[in-house]
């Protein structure tokens, strides 16, 4: 309830009679029914897939067992009563600029959460010893997607030269050779995908997380572009006539896709091929040396840059992953020597160098940053401080939108095992992100049945934690 009437009220007075509106009317009501304001103009969200360790990073245990409260000592940061991982200096000296959520849980313990994190949706558990589950059409689709979608809609929504949904570096799990669920648009139609960037390697053992980038590691390539490389911005109006001879070539794609998204993916493909602005963005020789030394000349440092390039851009919604380059990263569970000799350093440097320049930049207060991972980690270590899947108490971090700077969310038990107050489910934190888009939770969309469905059907924004 945002002042007014909500949109969940009027929605659920209408009952069934919505089912008789076509999604213009149908947005049209729900726009006349609230007197929501967007905070935030758009949203960065920085995705630590595979599991960050709770006791490692924003909410450590001194008093807890040996065999608990982990290898690192814990740091005063700008927060009272907050203690960082010595691993992450520069973020406890940065604190008074984000919020810490200290008590995200759900029961989806594997991998699979990647759906949940990213859509708000759970989905069922897959049978024990399943490694992953690729995505399908039939998903829930992501928030980023959400938010395409909507734009979409808005006048001039489709002549955009910069997209609203951005996944940087690549596409979830496509390191390892799955293809993740939760990233995309799933049921709501593929028009309304990230545009998605990938990374030119030298070669298939090439590193880039971990290791100095050169100019040629990191060419951000458009996904959507694949397949044409001769296409080049000289040929396209030819490549444009030509594209239109190829219109009873259709059958081609997939029954399910309407002509109606060909036409959009490939307006869209054109659009994004000529704009110069886009370019630009992608294009990292534009920034100064010194500030990208600033980030971390390693993958994630490099793709904060452009993630930041992006929204200046005018992109609204940017997802920026650490993915699993060689099999686990965050998912530690032998050791924690990759998470204390590459992931919490890097994630230090970057993640508050990018706090900084945003708010520099006058950007901090028009974006909301996300930051968290699926889950977190076992409160039991091992003996090189390894620690399994634990999704049922983990920290998230948010900034800027108005979002108040040193501010603690939840308490967990005395080893970060579980909520002791305030849980916060994933619902709660997609909630939070559309809340500060001006996009109601409940508002309603078309789903593959032409039915109008929820945003959410649970999930309540964390209105406190707004200034």
């Amino acid at each position: 309830m945002c002042g007014g009437v909500a949109r969940r009220d009027v929605l659920q007075v209408a009952g069934t009679g919505l089912f008789g509106l076509s999604l213009p009317r149908l947005l049209s009501a729900e726009e006349v029914s609230t007197d929501l304001i967007a905070r935030a103009k758009s949203v960065l969200f920085v995705f630590l897939f595979g599991g960050p360790s709770q006791l490692e990073t924003f909410d450590l245990k001194p008093e807890a067992a040996t065999g608990i409260r982990g290898p690192y000592q814990p740091i005063a940061s700008r927060t009272p009563g907050l203690l960082i991982s010595e691993k992450l200096p520069r973020l406890a000296q940065i604190s008074d600029k984000f919020a810490v959520v200290r008590t995200v849980n759900h029961k989806q313990n594997d991998h699979n959460a990647c759906h949940y994190i990213q859509t708000g949706r759970p989905m069922p558990i897959v049978p024990r010893g399943a490694a992953g589950v690729d995505a399908t059409d039939k998903d829930w689709p992501a928030m980023g997607s959400v938010v395409e979608y909507l734009d979409s809609r808005s006048p001039g929504g489709d002549r955009r030269d910069v997209p609203s949904y951005v996944y940087l570096p690549n596409k979830l799990g496509h390191i390892q050779g799955y293809d993740r669920l939760g990233q995309y648009a799933g049921w709501l139609g593929r028009q309304y995908n990230a545009l998605a960037t990938g990374i030119r390697k030298r070669n298939p053992t090439d590193n880039p997380y971990f290791r100095d980038c050169t100019d040629e590691d990191l060419q951000f390539r458009l996904k959507e572009l694949d397949g044409v490389p001769e296409l080049t911005l000289d040929r396209l109006n030819d490549r444009r006539g030509l594209l239109d001879q190829l219109d009873d070539q259709r059958r081609l794609f997939d029954q399910g896709v309407k002509l109606t998204s060909f036409d959009r993916t490939r307006d869209r493909a054109f659009t994004l091929a000529t704009s110069e602005k886009l370019r630009n963005a992608l294009d990292l020789r534009r920034e100064p040396d010194a500030m990208r030394d600033r980030y971390g000349r390693h993958l994630f440092g490099q793709s904060a840059v452009v993630a930041r390039r992006m929204l200046e851009a005018g992109a609204r919604f940017v997802t920026l992953l650490w993915d699993a380059p060689d099999g686990y990263s965050w998912d530690s569970h032998l050791s924690n020597a990759d998470a204390d000799k590459y992931m919490l350093p890097g994630l230090d440097q970057t993640l508050s160098t990018l706090l900084v320049d945003l708010e520099e930049r006058g950007l901090l207060d028009e974006t909301l940053v996300v930051c968290l991972g699926e889950m977190g980690r076992t409160p039991q270590g091992k003996a090189n401080w390894g620690r399994d899947h634990w999704s049922y108490c983990f920290p998230a971090l948010l900034a800027g939108a108005g979002i108040r700077g040193g501010a603690v969310w939840g308490r967990s038990d005395k080893d970060a095992a579980y909520p002791a107050d305030n849980p916060v489910s994933p619902e709660d934190m997609a909630a939070t992100v559309f809340h500060a888009l001006g996009i109601d939770p409940a508002t309603r969309i078309l789903d593959a049945q032409n039915r109008p469905v929820p945003l959410l059907e649970t999930g309540e924004p964390l209105e406190r934690l707004f200034g």
